[in-house]
């Protein structure tokens, strides 16, 4: 299971793995510092303590005994200050400090001086030095609890400093996974509807390499396109001189019903001949020039055309505008789905819109829509009958099932046109829309 917050990307995966860990060390780093540096200040103050004690000691012992409370509040320090309180009824400290703490202020004492240190459990005093004057008078140093301040600026700095060290990781990070998204973005590109487009070799050494590989591959993905298109087109095309030859003797025939039964054959192979060159030309289409064309005129031909041949075929609605696009792959993507509609259904219907989110409505994007009331095509068949030679009739009836190739052509154009065909059930009533969505701009 991904936890909810581990990021999708590998740019924010490595980041995140990154910062983590600056954050981390910094974090142990300053811990350490300020551990060193509070054993270091826990040590100097051991020693300024004991010689500030003993100092403040000789200086109370020749005070007179009426003037030492005076002198008491002046000479306490910011961590400890003197007293004159009897001594409390309590256990010597046993921890490391306070061992520390009344060897060195015993060792700076006059020979005779004791030095007990206490826990006096009153809040804010971590420890409580009891001494004796040379009089007798007891003397109380309660010491405050260790107090590290770190000042704001060294703070400051530590976070500049980690956002400057985080802003250099996700720079590196992002130079290391360009290149993975320049090659992703390549590989979506590979297509037969558009021309191939190398990737610049260069960057580090292993980018290098992943670029020539992907450019070699690209090359020979190219070369077993054309070469498969080229075979369709050249087998299709040698047919046709059989054919003829075939035509010509079922001509000299006296039998009339095996002449008729040989025509229709040969109609059919003909057929199919002129359709697979239609599909081996449809990955060229790319190549035709982009020219401004007035879809409203072009679609209204179309229909006219078909028209003039006895074939019913409407224009429901058409849209005025002009779009850069390419007129005879637009025509023949036209006309392959007209022609589907025609065969399936009788009859077909077309429709141009301009999607209305556009600023500039004239200018598309523009939603060509073929309609019919046939049977239609099964939800789960659409996605299948644009692919080549998928038919849903297993037939083999040219009558009722086609060659297979009449939607993969359209598909191969509507791509070729930088657009998408897309099939689906006619919203008002039984029949098959045939969706094309064609950009505005340059495919």
């Amino acid at each position: 299971m991904t936890l909810r917050w581990w990021p999708r990307s590998l740019f924010g995966r490595i980041l995140l793995v990154l910062a983590a860990g600056l954050a981390l060390a910094h974090a142990l780093t300053f811990v350490l510092a300020i551990t060193e540096r509070s054993m270091t200040m826990r040590r100097a103050m051991v020693s300024y303590l004991a010689s500030d004690v003993a100092s403040s000691m000789a200086m109370l012992d020749r005070l007179p005994a009426a003037e030492r409370a005076q002198w008491v509040d002046r000479l306490a320090r910011r961590n400890y200050r003197f007293t004159l309180a009897a001594p409390l009824d309590a256990p010597e400290d046993t921890s490391d400090m306070a061992r520390q703490i009344a060897g060195a202020v015993g060792t700076t004492l006059p020979p005779g001086r004791t030095v007990r240190v206490i826990d006096p459990h009153v809040p804010g005093t971590e420890l409580r030095l009891q001494l004796q004057l040379a009089d007798g008078t007891p003397l109380a140093v309660d010491m405050d609890e260790p107090r590290l301040q770190v000042s704001p600026w060294v703070l400051g700095a530590l976070a500049l400093q980690l956002a400057l060290l985080v802003g250099l990781c996700a720079w590196a990070v992002r130079a290391a996974t360009r290149p993975l998204r320049t090659l992703a973005d390549a590989a979506d590109a590979l297509g037969t509807d558009r021309p191939a487009v190398p990737l610049a070799e260069d960057g580090p050494r292993e980018v290098q390499r992943a670029a020539q590989a992907f450019n070699r591959m690209q090359q020979r993905i190219q070369a077993h396109l054309e070469e498969r298109m080229r075979i369709l087109a050249a087998v299709s095309h040698d047919l046709q001189t059989p054919i003829t030859r075939l035509r010509l003797r079922a001509d000299l025939l006296d039998d009339t019903a095996l002449q008729g039964k040989l025509h229709a054959d040969l109609a059919e192979m003909q057929s199919l001949v002129e359709e697979g060159i239609a599909y081996a030309r449809s990955s060229q289409a790319v190549q035709e020039p982009l020219q401004r064309v007035d879809l409203r005129a072009l679609l209204q031909s179309i229909a006219f055309d078909y028209a003039d041949a006895g074939l019913p075929v409407t224009l429901l609605h058409a849209a005025e505008g002009t779009c850069d696009t390419r007129p005879q792959a637009l025509r023949r993507l036209v006309c392959n789905l007209v022609d589907n509609a025609i065969k399936f259904a009788g009859a077909a219907e077309l429709s141009l819109e301009a999607y209305q989110q556009a600023q500039t409505p004239a200018q598309g994007p523009w939603l060509l829509r073929v309609l019919d009331r046939g049977p239609g095509i099964a939800q789960a068949d659409l996605a299948a009958v644009l692919q080549p030679y998928v038919r849903l009739e297993d037939s083999r009836n040219r009558g009722t099932g086609g060659t297979g190739l009449g939607l993969a052509i359209a598909s191969e154009l509507a791509k070729a046109l930088g657009g998408q065909l897309v099939l689906g059930p006619r919203g008002e009533g039984p029949g098959l829309e045939a969706r094309v969505e064609l950009p505005g701009q340059q495919p």
